[in-house]
């Protein structure tokens, strides 16, 4: 049996997806406990009504970000996890961090990478005119956004299309996709080898939305 510590800022709709996944496909996992940065997070009162433990590592008492999280590290820690899923947790981790959870931390970004890392990617996604868009799931490393891809989930960009629109389809699709990675590294598929993340046995790493509107 698996633990798996999820962290968030805010409502946190892809631990929600995750959350409902685990508890209709009956896992060999658990989720050990949601943490969230923000003491106000919505997310805490989810997790807390299914029955998962809550903590609160508040950024705002740490002036400096080590501080920050070696605390977080010790709480995230007290659950013994397996996997620490990112999931809208709104702080860039410091390397120390990222090492201690070498191949067993992963994140959602909102394109496909390794096109738009970084902030504002539906803007620019838009403005650089692609057809396709989308989100990924990676394994987080020292070098932000550039870790391993585990899954990439892919939505068409409309005529029409602004970056309010364009991120909603694609949080759609992180909702499918994100589950399934977590999924999958629960049931020990997951291999890393030369900076390729690979599953055992093989099956496409790649999702097409099932919903375009």
């Amino acid at each position: 049996m698996k633990n798996i510590v999820i962290l968030i800022s805010g409502r946190g709709s892809n631990m929600e997806a995750i959350v409902a996944a685990q508890t209709a496909e009956r896992w060999p996992a658990r989720i050990a406990a949601v943490i969230s940065n923000k003491p106000e997070a919505s997310g805490l009162a989810f997790a807390q009504s299914h029955g998962i433990p809550t903590a609160v590592v508040d950024h705002r008492a740490y002036p400096e970000r080590d501080a920050f999280d070696a605390a977080l590290q010790q709480t995230v820690d007290s659950f013994a996890p397996d996997l620490v899923v990112l999931a809208g947790f709104m702080r860039v981790l410091t390397d120390g961090f990222v090492d201690h959870y070498a191949q067993r931390m992963i994140n959602v970004h909102p394109s496909l990478l390794p096109s738009f890392p970084g902030l504002k990617t539906h803007q620019r996604a838009l403005e650089a005119g692609v057809k396709l868009h989308g989100a990924t799931i990676h394994f987080v490393t020292a070098e932000l956004d550039l870790g391993p891809i585990l899954l990439q989930g892919v939505v068409p960009v409309k005529a029409g299309d602004d970056p309010e629109t364009l991120r909603q389809r694609v949080l759609a699709i992180e909702h499918q996709i994100y589950p399934r990675a977590v999924r999958w590294f629960v049931e020990g598929r997951v291999s890393v080898a030369g900076g390729l993340a690979s599953l055992t046995p093989p099956e496409p790493q790649w999702w097409f939305a099932t919903e375009q509107a």
